[in-house]
């Protein structure tokens, strides 16, 4: 595994960053993935800088892709037991991210999509300063197998403002998973909204962007 993490960035389009978007790509893909969102949302959040780190794993599946772990579907706790390995690295990079722009915890926003929400939520919901915001795109939240939420809840440490987006008709990661995650997170006292996406599988479209660049920019006036 990598030591540490890097990808594309994009700069504030105010010339001075105040505030930190982290994007976190999905399983095969890597941070090229996802940055153009970034010039998407710069009207959105001028203020705002953008970076879109590569995971640290060469993907089985895809071997010019990236993964933040390994999925063989053969054991139902793998997820689990990925989202616990890669955050140590995923931890030391936002703390790196941060401190090179001497930005505050509450600076910072973590979008995932699939394999990455499920990164975004397990670690920003761990932080020690809690962000901004996380914005979860085709995604879930990851749970111990059989485990009911109230037996993770000793370990959340912050309870930023979540908001899932999903696609009606998503055939890798059921629509289910958006109310699974918003049952799961609204039991531990997170704020949490969503969005369904008609008509639309795994993949973000135009009013899910809208929707997450709005609530960022919200989230970060408060």
């Amino acid at each position: 595994m990598a030591a540490t993490l890097e990808g594309p960035r994009l700069e504030a389009r105010s010339r001075k960053a105040r505030q930190l978007v982290v994007f976190l790509h999905g399983y095969g893909a890597d941070g090229n993935d996802l940055i153009e969102i970034g010039r998407a949302w710069q009207d959105m959040l001028p203020d705002a800088a953008f970076v879109s780190p590569h995971a640290p794993r060469s993907c089985g599946q895809a071997p010019s892709g990236r993964e933040w772990f390994t999925l063989t579907f053969r054991d139902p706790n793998e997820r689990w037991v990925g989202v616990n390995a890669a955050a140590p690295l995923l931890e030391q990079f936002l703390n790196a991210e941060l401190g090179r722009r001497s930005l505050a915890p509450a600076a910072l926003a973590l979008v995932g999509f699939s394999q990455g929400t499920m990164m975004a939520l397990h670690v920003g919901l761990r932080r020690a300063g809690a962000p901004a915001a996380i914005v979860g795109y085709s995604g879930m939240l990851v749970l111990p197998e059989q485990a009911a939420p109230e037996a993770i809840a000793a370990e959340i440490r912050s309870r930023p403002p979540v908001l899932l987006v999903h696609g009606e008709q998503d055939d890798l990661i059921p629509l289910q998973a958006l109310f699974h995650a918003g049952q799961a997170l609204a039991a531990m006292d997170v704020p949490v909204e969503w969005h369904i996406s008609a008509a639309i599988g795994h993949g973000i479209d135009a009013e899910g962007l809208r929707h997450g660049g709005e609530f960022l920019a919200h989230r970060f006036r408060v």
